[in-house]
């Protein structure tokens, strides 16, 4: 199918969309996706390629190695698409969470070397914070965000917080905080009619006040990275609003450390904006899947392999 760039955003997955192989193809296929994998390689210093090819899955789901994995098979799809499209001019980005980075790459913003270090030392220091502060996540599916908000907000104490970090879609949210607190949180999310309420495999409490112990390092390393004005505009995550200057792009992502990612609100902005179409640039559908829920008319594309790049010529 042809993209219209007039109506068609890319958008860019966060942690949960890895998987051993990711990119394999792509680079096989395409001289300048291998080139980003090889360049990502040099850069770290070892072979984050080989780890994303061939496993094992429990080393590429450590955080400080899902990040950078995620953003390089972003970066590389990306590349693939602007050499095939050249002229292609897109009218927005957005990415969810970590996705927010790689847009931020590909709105021309952030170099490939400075976003891919800023990746891998966010990850080292979210891993940092998950041990200095121990928390949880919780996934709350069939509650809406007023209800989960007051839920929250009675579940948390002066030393026990507990809030909304990921506004998924309706019906699915995630709430991130310290144990206890989220172990009440889970509790009201179900006395309210929660369909579930199902803690997540992490230690980490992401987009809460529980990453503030990092909050300063993030803040100095986002700082030292080359920022520019975007070339396209960036859905911001923590506002929900598209963002088109530097100093923009970097009070975002250090805010984003603590702060909950609006994907819902984001995507309502696209679509009142004109938005009609999203590509999801590299692994995984995971954002097409939300989006749906999101506005159901929307079309979906996923760009992340040489079948989905083959798709788009038909």
């Amino acid at each position: 199918m042809k993209l219209n760039p007039q109506t068609t955003a890319f958008i860019f997955p966060g942690q949960g969309s890895q998987a051993v192989g990711m990119g394999a193809e792509l680079a096989a296929q395409f001289t300048v996706a291998k080139e980003v994998f090889d360049e990502a390689d040099s850069i770290l210093g070892f072979p984050l390629s080989n780890l994303m090819w061939a496993g094992p899955d429990t080393e590429l789901n450590e955080t400080v190695n899902t990040q950078p994995a995620l953003y390089v098979h972003s970066i590389a799809a990306w590349r693939t698409f602007k050499s095939l499209s050249p002229d292609f001019k897109l009218v927005a980005v957005a990415g969810h969470s970590l996705g927010e980075l790689s847009a931020l790459t590909a709105s021309g913003a952030l170099p490939f070397s400075d976003g891919l270090k800023l990746v891998r030392t966010r990850g080292e220091l979210m891993k940092r914070a998950g041990l200095l502060n121990p928390g949880g996540m919780a996934a709350i599916l069939g509650v809406d965000i007023p209800t989960l908000d007051k839920i929250c907000a009675e579940a948390s104490t002066v030393d026990e917080i507990v809030q909304v970090a990921n506004d998924n879609c309706p019906g699915q949210v995630v709430i991130s905080g310290h144990k206890t607190a989220l172990e009440r949180a889970m509790a009201g999310a179900k006395a309210a009619g929660a369909k579930r309420a199902l803690p997540l495999p992490v230690s980490i409490a992401a987009h809460s006040p529980l990453m503030d112990s990092i909050q300063n390092e993030w803040s100095a390393a986002v700082d030292a990275c080359a920022m520019s004005d975007p070339s396209i505009p960036v859905i911001s995550n923590v506002s929900a609003k598209a963002m088109t200057v530097a100093d923009e792009l970097r009070a975002d992502i250090k805010a984003q450390m603590q702060s909950r990612v609006r994907w819902t609100e984001s995507v309502q902005m696209m679509l009142g904006s004109g938005i009609q179409t999203y590509a999801e640039v590299g692994s995984g559908e995971v954002l097409l899947g939300l989006i749906k829920r999101i506005d159901p008319s929307a079309v979906r594309v996923a760009l992340g392999n040489p079948d989905d790049f083959a798709a788009l010529n038909e």
